[in-house]
C-alpha cells in the first residue's frame, strides 16, 4: 500500500491528504475533512488516517461499471445503482456504508460479549479449580485418618493376640512346672527308700528286720510311675491376606470427570476420569 506522503488532498489539491473517507473514498485534508463532515449528505462519513490504511483503488461492478452503492439484502451481494432497477428489480436494499458500518458494530461487539464471557469463565474455571484442590485435600485427609484408624485396631488386635498367647501359655507351663515337681518328689521318695534298702542290707538279720522289710515293701508298693503327659503344643496359621483384602477395609472415593463441551467447530474437555482405586475394587459390570 502507498503511503500519506505520495497522496494529496482530492478536493482543494494542494494540502497532503492526511484523511481518507471510507465512503467517498478520497483523500481529504485537515480543513476539507472538516468541511465535509459539516454537509448535511456526508456528516456521518468515518474517515480514517491515510498512514494506516490506503486503498488502491475503488471497487465497482463488472456488469455496469459503477460504483457499487448498495447491499441487495436479498442476494446479500453489494450492487451499485444500475443493478438496482436491473436484474435485482423488487429485491430489499440497504446502503453500503450503512451496512458496512452495521457489521463493523456487530463484529465489534460479538468480540467484546465473547471475550468477556471467556475471561468470565476463566474467572470461574480457576475458582472451580481451586475449590476442587481443596476437595482433594479434604478426601486424602480422610484418607489418611480412616487409615491411622485401621491401623490403630490392628495393632490393638495384635496386642491382644499376643497377651492371649502369653497367658495361655503360662497356664499350659504352670501346669506341666507342677507336674514336673511332683515327680520330683516321686523321685526324691524312691530315693530316700533305696538309703533305706542300703541300711537295712546291714542289719541284723532278725525280726526286727523283718518287720522293716515287710514295710519297706508296702511304701515301695506305693510309689506309682505316673505316665509321661501329652505336651502342650502351640502354632500360628496365617490366613492368606492380599492387598484387595486390606482395600475392602477402606471406603471408595469418586471424581466426576470434566465433561466435554462443543464450543463452535472446536471440542474442548478432557475424558471423565475414574480412579484405579474405584476400578480395582469394583466389579466390573457386563452387557
Amino acid at each position: 500500500m502507498a503511503q500519506a506522503a505520495s497522496k494529496t488532498c482530492e478536493i482543494c489539491v494542494s494540502a497532503p491528504g492526511s484523511q481518507y473517507c471510507l465512503e467517498c473514498e478520497q483523500y481529504f485534508c485537515e480543513n476539507c475533512k472538516t468541511f465535509h463532515i459539516r454537509q448535511k449528505l456526508s456528516k456521518n462519513h468515518q474517515f480514517q488516517s491515510s498512514s494506516d490504511v490506503i486503498p488502491e483503488g475503488k471497487s465497482k461492478c463488472k456488469e455496469h461499471n459503477e460504483d457499487f452503492s448498495f447491499v441487495c439484502n436479498t442476494c446479500n451481494v453489494a450492487v451499485c445503482s444500475s443493478c438496482v432497477t436491473d436484474s435485482h428489480t423488487g429485491h430489499a436494499f440497504s446502503k453500503l456504508m450503512d451496512s458496512i458500518s452495521q457489521l463493523k458494530e456487530k463484529n465489534k461487539k460479538d468480540l467484546q460479549r465473547k471475550v468477556h464471557e471467556t475471561t468470565q469463565n476463566m474467572k470461574k474455571m480457576e475458582e472451580v479449580l481451586k475449590a476442587f484442590d481443596v476437595k482433594a485435600e479434604v478426601v486424602v485427609k480422610a484418607i489418611t485418618e480412616e487409615g491411622t484408624r485401621i491401623k490403630a485396631m490392628v495393632d490393638k488386635c495384635i496386642a491382644k493376640m499376643i497377651a492371649s498367647v502369653k497367658d495361655q501359655s503360662k497356664t499350659e507351663t504352670d501346669k506341666l512346672t507342677k507336674i514336673i515337681a511332683d515327680r520330683k518328689m516321686d523321685l526324691k521318695a524312691g530315693s530316700n527308700l533305696d538309703k533305706k534298702i542300703y541300711e537295712l542290707d546291714r542289719t541284723q538279720n532278725d525280726g526286727k528286720l523283718l518287720q522293716s522289710l515287710q514295710k519297706l515293701t508296702d511304701d515301695i508298693a506305693k510309689l506309682t510311675i505316673e505316665s509321661i503327659p501329652e505336651f502342650p503344643n502351640i502354632q500360628y496359621t496365617a490366613k492368606p491376606v492380599t492387598y484387595n483384602d486390606i482395600k475392602q477395609l477402606f471406603g471408595i472415593f469418586k471424581i466426576s470427570g470434566v465433561r466435554t463441551q462443543h464450543i463452535g467447530n472446536r471440542e474442548k474437555g478432557l475424558p471423565n476420569t475414574k480412579s484405579d482405586y474405584e476400578k480395582d475394587t469394583k466389579p466390573k459390570e457386563e452387557g
